[in-house]
């Protein structure tokens, strides 16, 4: 049977007001980041999104029980006529973060994400950014260059990428983070904007298995 842990190791809460309600146990996560809306539906993945008690902080574990994720992909944000892909990095931790330059936490984790993403990449980790609800591309590059963010996005103002996701996950929840590892599994889920020091005991523990 899959345990699921809680981390609370971070205290930053920040967001908005959700667009829509999609069930009472995920009623307290909308509340935790700024809201966006998408239709999601299940696409090859074998992971179920489940937030015991509401929790924003989830770890799956062990490790055989985690699920895949979908096949992901998407035009890069940066490079014209790229796609990126969760494919690319066969073998490696990947850390997905969903955001938009719109939304206030998204800024304020975007150099905690940099950070975490420096201190494991030769680990064999690699973070994968997916731009959601942004028509005006320039503005999500910009914020890319603003803040300084070396890894790659996957652009998708329509956020048609996340049923890779699956049905389950609450997509209206942004920023969020999940923590795939080296079989890209879903080992772990934040729904909220993360410190460093949220993120990188995870990662480096997922890196290590």
């Amino acid at each position: 049977m899959t345990r699921f842990l809680p981390v609370w190791v971070g205290t930053r809460r920040q967001g908005g007001t959700p667009t829509a309600a999609i069930g009472s146990i995920l009623a307290v996560l909308l509340i935790s980041g700024c809201s966006a809306g998408a239709d999601a539906a299940p696409s090859g993945g074998s992971f179920d999104f489940v937030a015991p008690g509401g929790r924003t902080d989830i770890v799956y574990d062990p490790p055989e029980t985690r699920g895949t994720i979908g096949e992901l992909a998407g035009p890069d944000l940066m490079e014209e006529g790229k796609t990126t892909a969760l494919a690319d990095y066969d073998g490696k931790v990947v850390v997905i973060n969903l955001w938009g330059q719109w939304c206030g936490p998204c800024r304020g984790e975007a150099d905690d994400l940099e950070e975490a993403y420096e201190a494991t990449r030769e680990r064999g980790v690699q973070f994968l950014g997916i731009n959601v609800r942004d028509p005006q591309k320039d503005k999500a590059q910009d914020f890319m260059v603003d803040n300084n963010v070396t890894y790659p996005s996957i652009y998708d103002p329509s956020m048609r990428t996340l049923i890779a996701l699956g049905g389950n996950y609450p997509t209206s929840v942004i920023p969020s983070t999940l923590v795939l590892d080296r079989q890209h599994r879903v080992a772990a889920v934040f729904m909220r904007a993360l410190l460093t020091e949220d993120l990188l005991p995870v990662v480096e523990r997922v890196a290590a298995e």
